[in-house]
């Protein structure tokens, strides 16, 4: 499900770069921030810096990193005191 959620999010940022080139109809922004934040985090941030999209919004640029830095920090807490993905 993770993996289905990181592809995804990559082809979404595609996506919307292909429309912005094209002058077509964009992908919300408030949707690309949801996808990282229910997980597309590491896919978003890749996106980001591989086909160069959303690299000049302020939101883009330090709230993925952060959303990133949120959801590493709560699997570790959820790893180290409740022992979830250990099986």
């Amino acid at each position: 499900m993770a993996y289905f959620n990181q592809y995804n999010n990559i082809c979404i940022y595609a996506l919307d770069k292909y429309k912005a080139v094209h002058h077509l109809w964009r992908i919300p922004e408030k949707t690309l921030i949801f996808l990282a934040i229910i997980g597309g985090s590491p896919a978003a941030l890749l996106a980001m810096y591989t086909i160069r999209h959303k690299t000049r919004h302020i939101k883009f640029t330090l709230g993925v990193p952060v959303i990133l830095v949120i959801q590493i920090i709560v699997l570790y807490i959820l790893y180290t005191r409740y022992g979830i993905f250990t099986g």
